[in-house]
């Protein structure tokens, strides 16, 4: 009996390769696509929310690269600011000079037009800027302005510049030899 398979063991042998089959079986339609129309909509709806889904993340990760790279941006600018005022501490000269030839221009400006149309403008403007521009102006075209300014503008402008020299002429400078002049008087 050796030689020859009992029927007994040709049999198990055939319900297991049975049980097998039927397990694969199984197994192969879960895998495939459905058949019912319920089967196949939730496949369709699963489908279309993945999809939603792979969509809102690549939206997500164009939003976020956008605010790294204006975040990136802003850094850059804060530091471009930083250092152009950095630039513009250390060298207060440099101010000094483009705000004296902004009022040279200006005063060009004025002494260009027409001393009545001047004026005009000339009134609407700051006292010291107008103070300012009148300084850097040639006496002529600044006598022509006033003239053509209201009296009371007229008034305020001429009250400012007297005020000013007259403390340019209050600040007595010293001789060459360092000392301060002083006056006469008692």
């Amino acid at each position: 009996m050796i030689g020859k398979p009992s029927l007994l063991m040709m049999t198990a042998a055939a319900a297991s390769l049975s049980a097998l089959a039927q397990g694969v079986g199984i197994a192969s339609e879960v895998n495939a696509a459905p058949r019912t129309r319920l089967g196949s909509a939730i496949a369709k709806d699963m489908g279309r929310r993945d999809q939603e889904a792979a969509k809102r993340t690549r939206v997500l990760d164009l939003r976020e690269k956008a605010a790294l790279a204006t975040e990136e941006r802003i850094k850059a600018d804060l530091a471009k600011r930083e250092q152009t005022e950095a630039a513009a501490a250390a060298s207060p000269l440099s101010k000094g000079e483009s705000e004296d030839d902004q009022f040279e221009e200006l005063a060009r400006i004025y002494q260009a037009m027409k001393p009545a149309k001047a004026a005009v403008v000339f009134e609407q403007l700051d006292m010291d800027v107008q103070m300012k521009v009148a300084h850097k102006m040639r006496e002529r075209s600044t006598a022509m302005i006033l003239a053509s300014m209201t009296p009371k503008g007229a008034a305020a402008l001429s009250m400012a510049l007297a005020r000013k020299s007259a403390a340019v002429n209050r600040v007595a400078r010293p001789p060459m030899g360092g000392q301060p002049v002083r006056s006469a008087r008692p």
